[in-house]
């Protein structure tokens, strides 16, 4: 959460009144958009989850093939290897699904974890720029990988 809003906690009321509705919008089980929970094969435990949506969705044109992958994971969870596996098990689902032309990803800068893992599934850099959300905006680093 240090990369996301700076360590705060997220309130019930932020949840239910912005990042919930925010989420439902873009949620489609058939295209395979929302979150993904994840979970270890050892005992079950919730560890995070990925999210899927369509670059530039919140904007005036989302870019269907094109999707954004993001993530956040429990921290016990970090260093063992199980964003990686998670993410490239969901990108393989989606590269396969034929439309998708492209996957990106963003991270702050200093998020080196994360920027790590966007290597490791294969993304390469573009660009460091402004990225721009309803919740306001920050200076990122982008990703991406062509599909075909």
């Amino acid at each position: 959460m240090r990369y996301i809003n700076g360590g705060k906690a997220t309130s019930m009321e932020e949840i239910n009144e912005f990042y919930m509705p925010r989420i439902k919008r873009y949620t489609n089980k058939e295209e395979g958009w929302g979150l993904w929970k994840v979970i270890t094969k050892q005992n079950n435990s919730f560890i995070g989850w990925i999210l899927v949506r369509p670059w530039e969705f919140f904007g005036d044109k989302p870019e269907h093939d094109n999707l954004e992958l993001g993530w956040r994971f429990a921290r016990d969870s970090w260093g063992k290897g199980y964003a990686t596996e998670a993410v490239v098990s969901i990108r393989d689902a989606l590269m396969n699904r034929g439309h998708i032309t492209r996957l990106m990803a963003i991270a702050l800068e200093e998020n080196k974890a994360s920027i790590h893992v966007m290597e490791k599934i294969g993304m390469k850099y573009i660009k460091t720029d402004t990225h721009k959300a309803p919740h306001g905006e920050s200076d990122v680093v982008f990703y991406d990988m062509k599909v075909k």
